[in-house]
């Protein structure tokens, strides 16, 4: 029997099968904590020696990096742990001081050799890691006052409307 197809067809298929296995390897390796260091300054630029001195404030704490690099005017340090993650960004604020921006990251895993040729991992967006939690307070005194505020005004408008003579409406600790 016969194939149906050119050879060119199947070729193609195993060649796109190949690139699309390659650009989702990426994805099997993970993420690794580390430690982004940028600015909002224009006037300060993050370079080599930005780096120099990260790199010896670290050494001088005792803190060991996966490596570190400077890529689009921000340093970018890796590390095994997010324990040490944590005690770097502290070393690091404390060294740079103000003018930098150090932030908590995660950095991709995967070999240098895939950045190459930008097969990238995909990056699960907040609400596929767990969302954001946030804790909301109120301020009972404040909101206990403008509803009392919210009723005398209530009050004076009935009083009002039904055409009955009254005094001023006053707040006496929880009533009015």
């Amino acid at each position: 029997m016969m194939n149906r197809y050119p050879l060119w067809k199947y070729l193609l298929i195993v060649f796109t099968i190949a690139v699309a296995a390659v650009y989702s390897l990426p994805n099997l390796f993970g993420e690794t904590p580390a430690v982004q260091v940028s600015t909002n300054r224009q006037a300060i630029i993050i370079n080599e020696q930005t780096q120099s001195k990260v790199d010896a404030a670290l050494q001088n704490a005792g803190i060991q990096t996966d490596g570190m690099f400077v890529v689009d005017n921000s340093l970018k340090v890796r590390f095994k742990d997010t324990e040490t993650q944590l005690k770097a960004r502290d070393v690091i604020e404390n060294t740079l001081g103000e003018g930098y921006i150090t932030a908590l990251n995660l950095l991709a895993d995967s070999p240098e050799w895939m950045a190459k040729i930008k097969a990238n991992p995909m990056f699960l967006g907040l609400d596929l890691r767990g969302g954001v939690h946030f804790t909301m307070q109120v301020d009972m005194k404040a909101a206990m006052q403008k509803t009392f505020e919210r009723y005398s005004g209530d009050i004076r408008r009935e009083l009002r409307r039904e055409k009955i003579r009254s005094g001023t409406v006053r707040q006496a600790g929880n009533s009015l």
